[in-house]
């Protein structure tokens, strides 16, 4: 599939075949649902904690004798049931990651790289080169109509462009590596470079 090449003013720049394998597949949401998911569950951080039976402050003497009160058997005011007592079976420091095949996540991104190019949220720019000048790159995406943007580069970005934009809002910049599903997905326009393209099409053949 061919699709045109603009530059940062926004002039034409020719066009650039890409590749179907990438860009021409079906997205179907159910695969797209479970890299999203594999990607979250690993970036959550599961650091919650409750204070256990033995773990909260109180005394543990006897509350009342035994026998003869009429109520029910108790011992410690740690026990669960009590207020302030331990808390029975609560969340604990644990990862919630969970495995998914490399080949299923290579797939998942093709599928997103597909639903961009299908929705026509896919574009492709000659190269993402600034002078540095956040003001001037500003401008350039006002009028390229880009409200919120993830620019993939080649293997490195531009650092010229990487400080030009990083006082712009909705604007994202990665490099190729570190193109992944969810933050495609999150953007409403996915741009890539023609370096970008190439690692892109190189990565995931």
């Amino acid at each position: 599939m061919k699709l045109d090449v603009i530059k940062l003013d926004g002039g034409a720049a020719g066009d650039i075949e890409l590749d179907a394998d990438l860009f021409g597949l079906e997205p179907r949401a159910d695969i797209l649902h479970r890299v999203v998911r594999w990607q979250r569950n690993k970036a959550q951080q599961g650091t919650h904690k409750v204070k256990t039976r033995s773990e909260v402050s109180y005394s543990t003497k006897k509350i009342y004798r035994q026998k003869g009160t009429g109520g029910a058997r108790h011992g410690s005011r740690k026990a669960p049931i009590f207020r302030k007592g331990g808390i029975y079976k609560g969340p604990t420091p644990r990862s919630h990651a969970h495995d998914l095949p490399k080949k299923f996540r290579k797939l998942g991104l093709r599928h997103a790289l597909s639903a961009k190019a299908k929705a026509g949220e896919l574009v492709v720019i000659e190269n993402a080169d600034a002078e540095g000048k956040t003001a001037a790159l500003a401008k350039q995406v006002k009028n390229l109509g880009w409200k919120r943007a993830l620019v993939i580069d080649g293997a490195e970005v531009n650092e010229g462009f990487l400080k030009a934009s990083r006082n712009i809002e909705g604007l994202d910049i990665l490099p190729s590596m570190g193109a992944n599903v969810y933050d495609i997905l999150k953007r409403d326009t996915l741009v890539l470079t023609k370096a970008g393209v190439e690692a892109l099409e190189a990565r995931l053949k």
